[in-house]
């Protein structure tokens, strides 16, 4: 027969599982990383198409071609992105868009984007 004690522990252990599930094993969580890998000295403003969107935590990632290059693009978190009115449905594969940030110091093909411009719309990411 089992006691109330050891229900009600079973149902905790559950309980704490299906909380911290989808954080286990996830590396993009423990992938975060400092602004100070970004050169802040150069702003750099960049137009070009979306070629692929990952709108997921911690930061919203885009591949953006533009003339010369594909850029990994650093964006803000979603919850940010979405409180600042750019939401998941506002980015396209397709869509041109603009972006004003600064250069990543190790990886000279990823920018984290202080701004992104769609059309007539301006959002501050930080």
């Amino acid at each position: 027969m089992t006691t109330n004690k050891s229900v009600g522990l079973t149902i905790a252990i559950l309980a704490i599982l299906t909380i911290t599930a989808p954080a286990i094993g996830t590396s993009k969580v423990l992938a975060h990383h400092g602004w100070s890998e970004y050169n802040d000295q150069q702003t750099l403003s960049l137009t070009g198409t979306i070629r692929r969107i990952g709108y997921d935590n911690p930061h919203v990632v885009i591949d953006l071609e533009t003339s010369d290059k594909t850029w990994r693009a650093v964006l803000a978190p979603p919850s940010r992105m979405q409180s600042r009115g750019l939401s998941q449905n506002d980015l396209k594969v397709g869509q041109t868009v603009r972006l004003v940030g600064y250069v990543n110091r190790s990886d000279s093909q990823e920018i984290r984007a202080e701004r992104i411009i769609i059309g007539q719309k301006t959002v501050e990411l930080r």
